[in-house]
């Protein structure tokens, strides 16, 4: 009773300011621990902290509300406490998003869903059999997905002759593409492409060479024997990687917006190079859907974007003439191409001038980089010189293969002969504006990672304190 005795002696301020350090956790069991710790626990300042910490409530929002900061937590905690890991994360992944759409893709907007509830989600999980992971249950609270609109959520490609544009799928139409079939056994969709047919999957369970909750593109295996063999294109360790990674390049302007859509190109800053007013970037895209493991055949698309300084003299006006590519694979292997213009066209260049085009090209070797110059000539002079088209690599994301393959007699053959073997042919195909279409091993584990907080007693802060001696 002593030491209760002068705790009751100290001033409340800096104690105020001690559990002002504390996370949830500490601060609620701390709250059992006496009667006057227990009263100071509940001081708004604090909760107002947590509140906006884990569910990123404003003060405006509060007023609206009518509750204490205290109050609100507890609220907020009961629907969603079983989410406080990722909460916060996602809420903020979803408003930088929602904030971006809404000043450079203003219809995609209308599509978002509003978010699914725990008895939605709960529903999902008895109809498929499997427990979906917390992250991704987390995000389709907040919003539950897209509707199945052109363009897609999650990024569209487009060539002269080839368009996909992948929309995030809600959760009912997800339990609808649910996979049981040999190869692809409980596998989500999380995406859809109307154009392709293409979506990307969440393995549920550790099954068939995949690791629980990893993102991926499935891509049949051609060589193999047994039809249901499928190897994997790896987009994601978790959905919370998955989308937030998306969501940042997005964002940032790491993937440019194209007729109010996302176009999923790769832009590496040091693709850029100078040549007197002429300045070359590059940036490269992979195709999951024309690309394949076994045979290898791995298909990329790149942009360029020549453009000539806007201070540049009008006497430096010029023509490109020709196009010179290096391509160096990753297992050494040197080839040169040559041709007149890019992709049929002889841009002229003036002062201010932007001129960007999209090509292709296949290889068999999971990385490659390519690099070269145009040849230009002088409007006025005729004078002919070269500009230097950035050294840019282009690798293909991580693949993995089944866990049991049968190898037929072909692929054991190419695979000898594979060193022999030349680089597919190169292609470049037209201006991408052209397509454009505007119309743990258990059976299904959870990953509960957010166990830690689990058992966390909401009710200590009522009142029912535990007499203890600190």
């Amino acid at each position: 009773m002593a030491a209760e005795f002068r705790m009751e002696l100290l001033p409340s301020d800096p104690l105020l300011h001690i559990l002002s350090f504390l996370d949830l956790r500490d601060l609620i069991h701390i709250s059992s621990t006496n009667r006057r710790l227990n009263e100071l626990s509940k001081h708004n300042p604090l909760w107002r902290s947590l509140c906006s910490k884990h569910w990123l409530i404003k003060e405006e929002e509060r007023l609206q509300s009518g509750h204490s900061w205290y109050e609100l937590f507890k609220q907020y905690y009961a629907d969603l406490g079983r989410y406080i890991k990722y909460y916060s994360v996602l809420k903020r992944a979803w408003e930088q998003l929602t904030t971006f759409l809404r000043q450079s893709c203003p219809r995609m907007i209308a599509s978002l869903k509003e978010g699914a509830t725990e008895a939605d989600l709960s529903s999902i999980e008895a109809q498929i059999g499997c427990r979906l992971p917390d992250d991704y249950r987390c995000s389709y609270r907040i919003h539950n997905g897209q509707m199945l609109v052109i363009p897609g959520l999650m990024g569209s490609m487009s060539l002269s002759n080839h368009y996909r544009s992948e929309v995030l799928v809600d959760v009912e139409t997800a339990a609808g593409g649910f996979q049981l079939r040999k190869g692809m056994r409980r596998c989500l969709p999380l995406t859809f492409c109307f154009h392709t047919g293409l979506s990307q999957y969440m393995a549920l369970e550790h099954s068939e060479g995949r690791r629980m909750f990893e993102s991926f593109y499935p891509c049949p295996d051609q060589t193999a024997q047994d039809p249901s063999a499928v190897d994997m294109f790896i987009t994601g360790s978790s959905f919370l990687e998955w989308f937030t990674t998306y969501v940042n390049n997005v964002v940032t302007g790491e993937y440019p917006i194209i007729r109010d859509q996302i176009f999923r190109y790769v832009h590496d800053k040091s693709c850029v190079t100078t040549t007197g007013d002429i300045t070359v970037s590059v940036s490269t895209s992979f195709l999951p859907e024309l690309s394949s493991v076994h045979p290898p055949h791995f298909f990329f698309t790149y942009r360029i974007r020549i453009e000539m300084s806007s201070s540049a003299p009008p006497e430096v006006a010029c023509q490109l003439d020709s196009r010179y590519w290096k391509i160096t694979t990753s297992d050494g292997n040197v080839e040169e191409v040559q041709g007149p213009g890019v992709v049929g066209e002889f841009p002229v260049m003036t002062p201010g001038k932007v001129h960007e085009y999209a090509s292709c090209t296949t290889f068999s070797t999971p990385s490659e980089y390519m690099e070269g110059h145009y040849t230009f000539h002088r409007l006025d002079s005729k004078e002919v010189f070269n500009v230097a088209i950035p050294r840019f690599q282009m690798v293909c994301p991580p693949f993995r293969e089944p866990v049991l393959r049968t190898v037929s007699k072909e692929e054991a053959t190419a695979k000898r002969n594979l060193d022999k073997a030349p680089n597919l042919p190169r292609q470049e195909s037209g201006d991408y504006t052209s397509g454009f279409n505007d119309g743990d091993d258990s059976d299904c584990g959870n990953g509960d990672d957010y166990n830690s907080l689990r058992g966390i007693n909401m009710a200590a802060l009522e009142g029912a304190w535990c007499h203890r001696h600190i």
